[in-house]
């Protein structure tokens, strides 16, 4: 995982001594200022922070083990779980982006970015917009910037106002019939507490750590519910059934740690809470086509 110390080194071959002075270490950025150093494209691994980019330009995105192409004018959300990175940026690439520790909100906000639905690591985080609204947004990020060069006392206050309504936004603008959008009845809620119980449990960062929750009736007795009726609610709102989608995150975990640890398939295979290796490599090769072993040398 890259801290945001690395990611300043990465960057600026420095660390702002200031920036600790910034709530939740927040900072601010031009991609075509970026694109003036040269420096070399991010690695695909997991950081620390969370990032919010305001793209307008043609690239391809890899998010976790999704390939996502983007064009145009493209809003982008970014959880510090799931590792991501991009292609070269062609010369015309233009926008914005953020970054932020989770106490930036924590400090005097109620907004918890691991429960919104945008930040939701299921989900691919890239939303097309039309120029209007991307003036509208790009219209936010320099306030942004206007308040973090300013001498305001409150300005932290300002911009988190800011960066809430950018959210706020992208929710608005997401298309009807969009499940991140979809919440108001019982299933949905269910649904929505499911999915952040089941990303509580993630990343796996340790070779202690496994997974207590590993079946649909464990969720279903968290949330007093029976597991009929779980099921019910998640094959409504998402298509997939409650066992699908955890063992697709499950699958989606033991991807990472495949690829970004020197763990072997085994201490994978435990902290995931299997109780052998050959159940995981069953599991495995169900979810991906392949066993465990040749997807580290793919």
């Amino acid at each position: 995982m890259e801290t945001i110390e690395e990611f300043y080194h990465h960057k600026f071959n420095t660390y702002p001594e200031n920036i600790y002075e910034t709530i939740g270490q927040f900072n601010a950025f031009r991609i075509e200022e970026r694109m003036k150093n040269n420096e070399e494209l991010p690695p695909h691994i997991r950081r620390n922070f969370f990032k919010i980019m305001l793209f307008s330009g043609e690239n391809i995105f890899k998010y976790g083990h999704q390939t996502v192409k983007v064009s145009g004018n493209t809003l982008l959300f970014f959880h510090p779980d799931i590792p991501y990175s991009y292609l070269p940026l062609s010369s015309d690439t233009k926008g914005y982006f953020c970054i932020f520790r989770n106490e930036f909100f924590q400090s005097t906000h109620k907004l918890q970015l691991d429960q919104l639905p945008l930040f939701n690591t299921s989900l691919p985080p890239v939303f097309t917009l039309s120029n209007i609204q991307y003036e509208e947004a790009k219209y936010l990020f320099i306030k942004i910037f206007q308040e973090a060069q300013s001498d305001y006392i409150y300005k932290y206050d300002l911009i988190r106002n800011y960066v809430s309504e950018l959210y706020y936004l992208a929710m608005k603008w997401t298309p009807p019939g969009n499940t991140i959008s979809q919440f108001g009845s019982a299933g949905k809620r269910i649904t929505t507490i499911f999915s952040e119980l089941l990303e509580q449990q993630f990343p796996i960062q340790y070779k202690t750590d496994t997974l207590a929750l590993r079946h649909p009736k464990n969720y279903a007795e968290k949330l007093s519910v029976h597991v009929n009726y779980l099921n019910r609610c998640i094959k409504k709102i998402t298509g997939k059934t409650t066992g699908e989608y955890i063992f697709e995150r499950i699958g989606t975990e033991a991807k990472i740690l495949l690829r970004d640890t020197d763990w072997t398939i085994s201490e994978i295979s435990e902290a995931l809470g299997f109780d052998d290796l050959a159940h995981f490599n069953k599991f495995f090769k169900k979810q991906t086509g392949i066993n465990p072993t040749s997807f580290r040398l793919v």
